[in-house]
């Protein structure tokens, strides 16, 4: 590479960190983990929130305001488990739907619906989501018989072999082979 042409390493590092990231998106269920910490957001700000117009001060704060706080909070920490421990999604999708309809009489609606219908979604997409296939998986297989001559070789003797009987014979003699 030239020093005339510098954008040409920029442009392959941004490609290969374009795929990467597009390789880590698919392993894990990525869009229910970004609808339930969306959710979160909204739901834990909105009761601390206030709006200032002029000299007048315009503030949400309700009594369950540690509540929604623990919701949204909670949310955003599932949403990050389903990016992270994508294993628990189930778990994770479960807990973000229930602490979406929790959020609906403790926090202002569930943070004026926003929160309450993201992480619901969210919830919902994390219990949907299954692992893909590997791409190996997917090939076509063989049509060739399981005898044939591309068969693989099961390393060891088997189970018809005369070894397998003549050692089973001496292990229950004592050691001793009774052929000699």
């Amino acid at each position: 590479m030239s020093a005339e042409s510098p954008g040409q390493q920029n442009e392959h590092f941004l490609r290969v960190v374009k795929r990467r990231f597009r390789v880590w998106r698919g392993q894990r269920p990525f869009w229910a983990g970004l609808f339930t910490i969306l959710g979160g957001i909204p739901i834990a700000y909105f009761p601390y929130a206030s709006l200032k117009i002029g000299h007048m001060t315009l503030a949400m704060a309700t009594t369950a305001g540690a509540g929604s706080l623990i919701i949204g909070v909670l949310l955003v920490t599932l949403g990050l488990t389903m990016w992270f421990h994508h294993i628990v999604r189930v778990f994770a999708g479960v807990a973000a739907i229930l602490l979406a309809l929790i959020s609906l009489p403790v926090s202002n609606i569930g943070g004026f619906l926003i929160g309450f219908l993201l992480a619901l979604i969210g919830g919902a997409l994390s219990i949907a989501w299954a692992p893909g296939k590997a791409a190996e998986a997917e090939a076509p297989a063989s049509s060739a018989p399981a005898d044939g001559p591309d068969a693989p070789l099961v390393p060891g003797p088997q189970v018809g072999d005369s070894t397998i009987t003549q050692k089973t014979s001496a292990h229950a003699e004592g050691g001793r082979n009774s052929a000699g």
